[in-house]
Order: C-alpha cells, then sequence, then structure tokens
C-alpha cells in the first residue's frame, strides 16, 4: 500500500438526462487528474443522470445496472490509469426499482457499490434507500470508504467505516446552494471537517457546480485532513481540488498522550 498518495475531487457541471455527455465529461476530468498524479478521483453525486430528476420514470430511463455504460468506462479507465474511482450514478436494481448508488473502482475492477441510505427530501420518492453500512475497501491506495451526500450528516454512519478502518471516505454529493449569513462557509462543509476531526478520518467531498432545473448548487468540493482541516481551497466553477496525504496519518487515532478518538468513547452511557 502506499503511503503518501494524491486525492483528487473533479467538480463539474452537469446535464440533466445527457448521460452520453456526462459520461464524457467525466472520463475527460478523470484523465485531467490523473495526468496531475491523483490516484484516487472522486467524482459527485448521480453523475450518469443528474441530480434534478422530475419523476420514476424518467429516472427508470436514465438508470443503469453495474455493467452498464458508466461503470465500464470507469473500469477501464482505471486500468488504464492505473487509479482509484470513487463516482455517483443511478443504478437499476434488479427488481426495476432505483437507487443512488456510488461505485469505488480501480485496477481490480468494481470493488463496491454502496446505495445512498439516508434520502434527501423529493429521493424518497424516486429511489430505494440502501440498507448496508458504508463498505471499507482495501485498495493499494489505502483503505477507502464511500458514502453519498446527506449520509454525512449522520455522526453515527460515519462512525461505522471509520471504526472499520477506513483511512479515506469518499463522499458524491450534490449539495444544494441555500441562504447563509454573509461570510460564512457552506454548513455542509464545515460538518465534513467535523466527521473528519472525531474520527481522525481523511474526506474527500465532490460536489457539482452551477444549475440545474432551477437549482443551484455549492460547489463546495473539499478534501479535508484527519484533524478537520481543510486541505483545498474551494472552486467557483468547474474544476479539480487536489492534495496530497500521508494516509496512514489515519490510522493514529491518540489525541496527545492520554486520549484515543475510539478507545475514549463510552457506548454504553449513549
Amino acid at each position: 500500500m502506499k503511503e503518501k498518495i494524491k486525492v483528487a475531487c473533479c467538480q463539474l457541471a452537469l446535464r440533466v438526462g445527457e448521460t452520453e455527455h456526462n459520461r464524457a465529461l467525466s472520463a475527460q476530468a478523470i484523465r485531467r487528474a490523473a495526468q496531475r498524479g491523483a490516484n484516487v478521483i472522486v467524482l459527485p453525486e448521480l453523475v450518469n443522470s443528474g441530480y434534478v430528476l422530475r419523476d420514476k420514470a424518467e429516472v427508470r430511463a436514465l438508470a443503469e445496472a453495474e455493467d452498464g455504460p458508466s461503470l465500464s468506462l470507469w473500469g477501464a479507465l482505471a486500468r488504464e490509469l492505473d487509479v482509484a474511482i470513487v463516482a455517483g450514478f443511478c443504478e437499476r436494481l434488479p427488481d426495476g426499482e432505483v437507487a443512488n448508488s456510488a461505485a469505488l473502482i480501480d485496477a481490480q475492477g468494481v470493488r463496491a457499490i454502496y446505495r445512498k441510505a439516508h434520502l434527501w427530501h423529493e429521493e424518497n420518492t424516486i429511489f430505494t434507500a440502501g440498507d448496508r453500512p458504508p463498505p471499507v475497501v482495501e485498495t493499494r491506495f489505502g483503505r477507502l470508504a464511500v458514502m453519498i451526500c446527506y449520509d454525512l450528516e449522520f455522526p453515527e454512519w460515519v462512525r461505522l467505516p471509520a471504526l472499520a478502518g477506513a483511512q479515506l471516505l469518499c463522499a458524491p454529493v450534490n449539495w444544494p446552494l441555500a441562504p447563509r449569513p454573509q461570510g460564512e462557509r457552506p454548513a455542509e462543509m464545515v460538518k465534513a471537517q467535523a466527521n473528519a476531526a472525531v474520527n481522525r478520518l481523511f474526506i474527500a467531498v465532490c460536489d457539482r457546480c452551477e444549475t440545474e432545473r432551477g437549482v443551484a448548487w455549492i460547489g463546495g468540493s473539499v478534501i479535508v485532513d484527519a484533524d478537520g482541516y481543510p486541505l483545498t481551497q474551494s472552486l467557483a466553477g468547474e474544476g479539480m481540488v487536489l492534495a496530497s496525504m500521508d494516509i496512514c496519518a489515519a490510522d493514529n487515532k491518540h489525541i496527545g498522550r492520554h486520549n484515543h478518538v475510539h478507545r475514549d468513547r463510552r457506548p454504553m452511557l449513549y
């Protein structure tokens, strides 16, 4: 396993319903990230389909199975470029339902598919919620975990992969822009920092940008270190945030001589 790695989050301006365009956009971004030395490349939520979907009929028309064109493309790129890719996609399930999913793919193929467990707003009328915890996958770039957007709002959900040994949590997101006090950073970014700090875990969040069917996005892609501090600056539009990290630093859960962020827990009292 490599101890020093580079992680990229590719912030894209996706087009709802334009699957071929979105796949091409993702491929360009992956290649650019690999050219800059990225080992782990994170893409946004629902890359293939876009997010603001009208109804189940539209979603079903855009969804694809694990062996569909998006994962096939990302798998080919992972093998060619020797990178790990985490990307959100609209997944067609075997029973005909659809899930808001994310795939972890490396040179070995599809290593894990995670289905979003905590559905946001209208997602509840369209998607089937996942019922399994975030996977933790041993890769040559470290132990990687995956979750999606609103999942990050639940500290107990983030704690699960942290306790299972994850070093880097990769989170495809679509964060909608909402009013906030002048000068304040989006609360979503602050929560990502808090989750990283309380677990001593690296977190890479990949957002999207511009607007879609009247919804504007934060463009809040950020990579956070195991102390909870951002390693990257915010982007105003399309682009990439890139950070180097000693991923093994996430194995050290100590704070000073007498404290350990996991061993100090007292779950019998909670």
